[in-house]
């Protein structure tokens, strides 16, 4: 009796594996796999070679992973309002003026119980003052009072970061 296991059992196998890290793990990738596995098990099973069974095992679960991205993404998260973080979350809210700021030297505000170097806008602003975040520039915020409402254009901008 021969027990050499056959190549549509190891791909049986393989897909056993890859079906059981999918229950195990949550990131519902390694499922595909597992379909792959079996669907080149069943070509194994009629006799086709090695390369066409690896061919089609990467092209079916490459596919299906592709699919099912795009497919999620557009059934689960039409309705999801996009997450701001980081500096992105900034834009907009309010800062404290910790150091006051000139329109020379800048200063420094405190803004989700961080201290961040600021510019201003809207001329000198005092110590302890509400500010609103207007934009980001690498290390900088850019503040203005919340009753300023003159814009300054990008280029001006730059000049006074310098």
């Amino acid at each position: 009796m021969d027990l050499t296991p056959t190549a549509w059992q190891l791909w049986l196998v393989a897909a056993l594996l890859c079906g059981a890290l999918e229950i195990k793990l949550s990131g519902f990738v390694t499922l595909w796999f597992a379909v792959g596995a079996l669907v080149s098990a069943l070509v194994a099973a009629m006799g086709l070679g090695i390369n066409f069974q690896l061919l089609l095992f990467a092209l079916v679960s490459a596919g299906l992973f592709a699919a099912s991205r795009t497919l999620f993404k557009s059934v689960f998260m039409r309705t999801a309002s996009h997450l701001k973080t980081g500096v992105e979350a900034m834009m907009g809210q309010e800062a404290v003026v910790t150091e006051a700021i000139d329109e020379k030297n800048g200063g420094t505000v405190r803004i989700n119980g961080e201290l961040w170097i600021a510019r201003t806008l809207s001329g000198a602003i005092p110590e302890g003052e509400r500010v609103t975040v207007e934009q980001v520039e690498g290390l900088k915020l850019w503040v203005r009072r919340p009753s300023a409402t003159q814009s300054v254009p990008q280029r001006e901008q730059k000049e006074n970061a310098r």
